[in-house]
């Protein structure tokens, strides 16, 4: 501890408690030697320690309790109780350890932290089906590591079974917990865990209190809303109260199941932030992902997004996380709540790492190295010392399990990681196939647009367009969707494009209505248009980085900048970032009506089944983006097609389309050209039910105006 803290001046006193007299003699002429003063050793047993029997300024030394045997059994006095309990590799040895559990709780302080660090055997059976462990990553040792470990620690009297841990997690809230192995001594295993009480709030709160305020801050919630009286309040706010109490969150109803069960919450109700909402990640739409996200980095054009929603601080956002870069550029312009969805839990977890790098207030130095270059010699120490205590459990363990994507000696880093590698790691094979590693550099090299497309058209462009990597390697279903995420319904409006453009039924056709040829023309639109109209190594990060696998301190996303960390390292600034990780149609269900001014689904709505048309997933999702968002609220969505089908079923539910972007051949929509065009929704139109938020004649009013 004293290489972190400063005890004798950080504590007012510190009680060292042992039931060994020889342990408590050594401790006692160590702390002597060191002169801390604030600490008392006390030579007693964990389960009979009571903190106002030394709290009466004993000095140094070795203390004994001032009470009689019969005082115990009168009731105790209203004591503060202690800020910090720890019990280092104890827990197991101790015998009757739910007693001395027991009484460790009722000496901690109502915001007080306890920390416990011991060896463990158990089986992922045992815990598999419980929420308010903190996450399972590495918590599960094989059947010849529990037999073997078990019977070695038997030898000394120490007790390795699974229920010491399992009473410890049910009596306390958990805060942070890691399972790691002592590699230097057989890969014996231990854990590390931090909690606190049961309630998250304050140990006077009812748990009526408790669960509205946990929903508060996964919904939109009125629940803390000042009362002013309902006449200073607006419609909006007055119709948004009258239907709040439909309105639940899954955190909600998790802890309600909890608390009637008396057991702790999930851990994410004791991090010190609450920005990630709970989620089970039990379940096979999570674990599908086999803890891998598939983006580092975003495609989509924060410039250009920034332009088109002109966001400010009565905006509240919804948005698909991604890599999370996007999400922390609409941060940089204070709308008053964002709200990023993600199905992967890890896409969530790399934008709580970079969430807690700006809460921690790193230097800007080792946020660039993380996220610039994407390496950091150091990032396991930044993530215990700096970082853990701004992360949820699950976003700890997960980095805690990955910490060589930033460390790993010859590793290329952060940007060589997801599913999103694939891709970059093809374009190196094929530069290095075809010869052209030295001009991709002479591009990047390249002082002018001139150059930049001369090197491009005769170097780098035959190569990586060549017919060979079309028909083996891109056009291939598999590659599309591990390496770009691109699922086969989006796959077949590419397609569908292709075979109605003057390419194959114009007078001249140049292609035939094959995948082969339907890939080959995307990519040519896509590059070409980026090549001839952005300058790669000074303006267009999103290549910039495929081609290096880093970003520069020219070239990088808006998050990146001196200014964006300067502004988001503010106490407070993400404050109103909200991290859910489930479908878009599972949050915005749950968000109160009305409350929403910008949705931004990137290219999520080109996932659905065209043919399931009607009652299908499309128009349900697009009717509960009507009742979620205000009057005037926007959609925002990218799309592979020029003319996605979809368009018509916004049309058909209150909403006005513009397109945006239409990327026409040989014309860029912006920096990533990855879509074929981008289109604004404009709510116009409340669906019945009628969404609140409008007195009765508003709504046509304002309807008019956005149509005009």
């Amino acid at each position: 501890m004293s290489q972190f803290l400063d005890v004798p001046n950080f504590f007012t006193a510190v009680y060292l408690v042992d039931f060994s007299p020889s342990l408590c003699e050594v401790a006692q002429k160590r702390f002597a030697r060191l002169g801390w003063s604030n600490v008392k050793v006390i030579c007693e047993d964990a389960k009979k320690f009571r903190l106002e029997d030394y709290e009466n300024g004993h000095s140094a030394g070795r203390a004994t309790p001032t009470r009689s045997a019969s005082s115990y059994f009168e009731p105790r006095p209203d004591h503060g109780g202690a800020d910090l309990v720890t019990m280092s590799y104890s827990l197991s040895m101790i015998p009757d350890y739910h007693s001395a559990i027991d009484s460790l709780q009722s000496l901690l302080s109502p915001h007080g932290v306890m920390g416990v660090v011991d060896f463990y055997v158990q089986s992922k059976v045992d815990v598999s089906f419980r929420n308010h462990t903190g996450g399972l990553v590495g918590r599960h040792v094989n059947f010849l590591g529990r037999t073997f470990w078990r019977s070695w620690f038997d030898l000394d009297r120490v007790s390795l079974e699974p229920g010491r841990r399992d009473y410890l997690e049910y009596r306390m809230g958990t805060i942070l917990t890691a399972n790691l192995r002592n590699s230097s001594l057989g890969a014996i295993p231990y854990y590390i865990w931090l909690g606190c009480h049961k309630k998250p709030f304050s140990s006077s709160s009812l748990p009526h209190e408790i669960v509205e305020r946990i929903d508060a801050l996964a919904t939109e919630s009125p629940y803390l809303v000042p009362t002013n009286g309902m006449k200073s309040k607006d419609a909006l706010t007055r119709a948004v109260e009258r239907t709040a109490p439909e309105i639940r969150s899954k955190a909600f109803d998790a802890a309600v199941g909890n608390l009637s069960a008396n057991l702790p919450l999930p851990a994410f109700f004791y991090q010190n932030h609450h920005w990630r909402i709970y989620y089970d990640d039990q379940l096979e739409k999570h674990t599908q992902f086999k803890d891998e996200y598939i983006y580092a980095f975003t495609w989509e054009d924060s410039r250009v997004d920034a332009e088109l929603l002109k966001l400010g601080p009565d905006d509240v956002v919804l948005a698909i996380t991604s890599a999370g870069d996007n999400i922390l550029s609409y941060a940089t312009q204070s709308p008053a709540r964002i709200h990023a969805i993600d199905l992967n839990p890890s896409q969530n977890h790399l934008l709580e790492l970079k969430v807690a790098a700006f809460t921690a207030q790193l230097p800007y130095e080792d946020f660039w190295k993380m996220f610039g270059e994407g390496k950091h010699d150091d990032f396991r120490s930044l993530l215990l010392t700096k970082l853990s205590p701004h992360l949820s459990s699950r976003a700890f363990q997960y980095w805690l399990e990955n910490a060589t994507i930033f460390t790993k000696a010859g590793g290329r880093g952060l940007y060589d990681t997801g599913g999103s590698k694939h891709a970059i790691r093809v374009f190196r094979w094929i530069s290095r196939l075809f010869a052209c590693r030295r001009a991709v550099t002479a591009l990047l090299e390249s002082k002018t647009l001139d150059e930049q497309r001369r090197i491009w058209h005769t170097k780098i462009r035959p190569a990586l367009l060549s017919p060979l990597v079309s028909n083996i390697v891109v056009s291939s279903e598999a590659f599309l969707w591990a390496a770009l995420g691109v699922p086969k319904n989006q796959l077949a409006m590419i397609e569908a494009d292709h075979a109605a453009s003057a390419a194959v039924r114009g007078p001249a056709p140049t292609a035939r209505p094959t995948r082969a040829h339907a890939i080959w023309h995307y990519m040519v639109n896509t590059l070409d248009p980026v090549i001839e109209t952005t300058h790669v190594a000074t303006d267009n990060p999103y290549y910039l980085v495929c081609l290096t696998g880093a970003f520069s301190p020219a070239c990088h996303p808006d998050y990146l900048s001196r200014e964006a960390h300067a502004r988001l390292s503010r106490p407070g600034a993400l404050d109103g970032l909200r991290i859910h990780t489930d479908e878009i149609d599972e949050v915005i269900a749950r968000i109160s009506p009305g409350t929403l001014t910008a949705a931004v689904v990137m290219d999520s709505m080109d996932w659905f089944d065209k043919d399931d048309n009607g009652a299908g997933a499309a128009p349900r999702q697009i009717r509960k983006l009507n009742r979620a968002l205000a009057m005037g609220g926007r959609v925002l969505l990218r799309s592979s097609a020029r003319e996605p089908w979809y368009i018509r079923e916004f049309e058909a539910h209150g909403f006005v389309s513009k397109q945006v972007g239409d990327r026409e051949p040989g014309r860029c929509i912006d920096r990533v050209n990855m879509y074929a065009s981008c289109w604004v929704c404009t709510k116009v139109e409340n669906l019945p039910p009628p969404t609140p938020g409008m007195e009765q004649g508003e709504q046509g009013v304002i309807g008019e105006d956005l149509r005009l």
